[in-house]
């Protein structure tokens, strides 16, 4: 090898040997070999002629009305924009991002126990967290014994953030008498006040002053340059079932209207913008929870720097907590890979403070152990997979790069129509937001009662078997009347907890008699799909096993004790017996037949539906319910 073949082999690695020989691939050979693969799945018509772009038939829609491809390349023309600290700050508003400290492990506490609430804080700071989110005033621990519930609380080392609702301004003082009580500086206080009368407005319907939270700004803004003292809080939007675009949009609204009273309060926005703590939701979706939080950093930038604000003082403070929304009563184990996914994404987002949700927080007050757990999440994606050690992990990622942008545009196209109507106050007293946020909730409950929006463990292979835990029962929510609270599994686990007051009951929990029509190899894939559907209604499955004919299925059918009946078979034997069999059923005493598999083609006249993928299980399973003699629960739309 001469001195410039070795200086070539070199420069290019170990690559200049392993694609020796090989042509690069170019973009339609991909395509080919797509449209090959959906033609043998039968998304495309193997007739058919061949589409310019066949991976189209693969995008999927997002609430916020736009599509995500199956393919990202630099054909999209998206790229990483600015850098790490510096304007618009979609990267990161800090230089190191988190290489330095890692981001603020935030715990919450809401046990209105004074002494398990300080127990636990103790706990938590002891086991990784670095500052407390706590609960104070209704639903609670009192503010008189907020000393009693930090006690032990090194108050110029650990970050305090209040949540005490419209008592903001009593807990505000108590926590600057403890300090000055401790002897603690007042310049060394860090965490949020979090007077918010804005997110009480959405979560309460009632008109709640932003003058004493101006108030409370100026006498703090001086001497506690730690704190910051106002909560922008997008999760009531989140939690009424927005979507991304639509938080984004409230909670920038929400700033915009926060700084307004300050400036005309006389205080300069740059000082103004250092008081603002933006919350947001982190869902299980760790793609759009990373591009939302890099897309609200780059719309604040947008409000500020229309403002004037100098580029220092225009980076977003941002604390990502994992959703309630997408949280679980039953199968809640399932919660601790949700909150995990979720807090990956906050983190690789660019959150300066995560808090992970216990994953039995949808049940009760969370214990010891699940406390734990919630913690140990973070240790392991701080200290183990070193997350915090890159600087904006997802930057330069065509699909993230490509989904922060739709997601900017989209958030300032809402945050605009809200500014139209006069601000976030007005929009929320006119009803249109949560109007829009009723159509949003709307077409989530559709795409998940079809499945198209799958929930593990509830919607999709539930256990049947499952021993629900039980928790300590928190305190009444005292911030109610306003938006709607939701949980994406709320409507299957109302069938869930109705077949079980059912089971105990004579009759019995709902009971459908497959009637499997053919030996095992025929029936096995439409009969285990069919028993997963049922049991996440809670609805218990009786098999016919291997049949011959339709005497065979009816002799089987009046030991199940159910006038419920699905079919379940291949489509050629459905039409060689379904129609002789569903007959034969109804002479028997049938009052519901069923088919599993597509109506599309289906020969049988006799059946009165179809249970198949896509198809609306929560309508069936409701049906199932209503015959059986179940209360119908109410679905899509009660408030959790």
């Amino acid at each position: 090898m001469t001195a410039s073949e070795r200086s070539a082999s070199s420069e290019h690695g170990d690559r200049a040997d392993l694609m020796a020989g090989f042509e690069s691939p170019t973009h339609r050979q991909w395509q080919e070999q797509v449209e090959q693969v959906l033609r043998k799945s039968g998304l495309l018509d193997r007739e058919a002629p061949a589409p310019d772009a066949p991976e189209e038939l693969l995008t999927t829609g997002l609430y916020d009305g736009f599509q995500v491809h199956p393919l990202y390349t630099s054909r999209a023309e998206h790229a990483a924009r600015g850098t790490p600290g510096a304007a618009p700050f979609t990267r990161n508003t800090l230089v190191s991002g988190a290489v330095e400290g890692g981001w603020d492990v935030r715990q919450y506490h809401e046990d209105p126990d004074v002494a398990t609430t300080n127990r636990e804080v103790l706990a938590d700071l002891a086991g990784g967290a670095s500052s407390v989110w706590l609960r104070v005033g209704p639903g609670g621990v009192a503010v008189d014994d907020l000393g009693e519930a930090l006690q032990g609380v090194h108050l110029d080392m650990a970050g305090v953030v209040l949540r005490a609702g419209e008592h903001y301004e009593a807990a505000a003082d108590e926590l600057l008498r403890l300090a000055e009580w401790w002897r603690v500086p007042r310049g060394s206080l860090r965490g949020n006040l979090g007077a918010d009368p804005i997110g009480l407005r959405a979560r309460t319907g009632r008109e709640h002053e932003v003058t004493p939270a101006v108030e409370l700004a100026r006498r703090w803004a001086d001497d506690c340059p730690g704190m910051h003292v106002i909560s922008v809080d997008g999760l009531p939007y989140h939690d009424a079932g927005g979507s991304d675009a639509e938080e984004l949009g409230c909670a920038v609204a929400a700033g915009v209207e926060y700084l307004r009273s300050l400036a005309e309060a006389g205080m300069d926005l740059d000082t103004a913008a250092g008081l603002l703590e933006f919350r947001f939701a982190a869902t299980v979706d760790q793609f759009s929870t990373t591009a939302k939080l890099r897309a609200a950093r780059r719309m604040w930038e947008r409000v500020l720097r229309a403002c004037g604000v100098a580029e220092r003082a225009r980076g977003q403070h941002q604390h990502a907590v994992t959703s309630s929304a997408m949280l679980t009563r039953r199968d809640p184990w399932v919660n601790m890979l949700r909150s995990t996914i979720a807090a990956f994404a906050a983190g690789a987002g660019g959150a300066r403070a995560v808090t992970v949700q216990p994953f039995d927080a949808a049940i009760g007050l969370p214990n010891a152990f699940s406390r734990r757990i919630a913690r140990n999440v973070q240790a392991l994606l701080l200290h183990e997979t070193h997350l915090g050690q890159v600087i904006d992990p997802a930057g330069g990622s065509y699909y993230v790069e490509s989904l922060t942008d739709e997601l900017a545009e989209a958030g300032w196209r809402w945050f605009q129509r809200v500014e139209s109507e006069g601000g976030v106050t007005a929009a929320l007293a006119s009803g249109m937001v949560a109007e829009r946020l009723a159509t949003t909730w709307r077409s989530r409950t559709e795409a998940l009662a079809h499945r198209t929006d799958p929930i593990t463990g509830v919607s999709e292979f539930p256990d049947p078997t499952e021993e629900p835990l039980v928790r300590r029962a928190r305190p009444a929510e005292p911030e109610t009347g306003g938006l709607p609270r939701h949980r994406y599994a709320e409507d299957y686990e109302r069938l869930r907890d109705a077949a079980d007051l059912a089971a105990e009951r004579p009759e019995g929990r709902p009971r459908v008699f497959l009637a499997t029509l053919g030996p095992l190899a025929s029936y096995t894939a439409r009969a285990s799909f069919t028993r997963n559907l049922l049991a996440a209604g809670g609805v218990e499955a009786v098999e016919a096993g291997e049949t011959d004919d339709a005497a065979a299925v009816v002799a089987a059918f009046e030991r199940a004790e159910t006038p419920l009946v699905c079919l379940c078979s291949t489509d050629r034997l459905y039409d060689e017996r379904a129609e002789a069999t569903a007959l034969a059923l109804r002479e028997a005493g049938a009052r519901l037949v069923l088919l599993a598999g597509n109506p599309r083609g289906s020969s049988a006249e006799s059946v009165d539906g179809f249970v198949h993928a896509g198809g609306d299980a929560l309508r069936v399973l409701t049906d199932i319910h209503q015959r059986w003699g179940v209360a119908a629960p109410a679905v899509s739309g009660a408030t959790s």
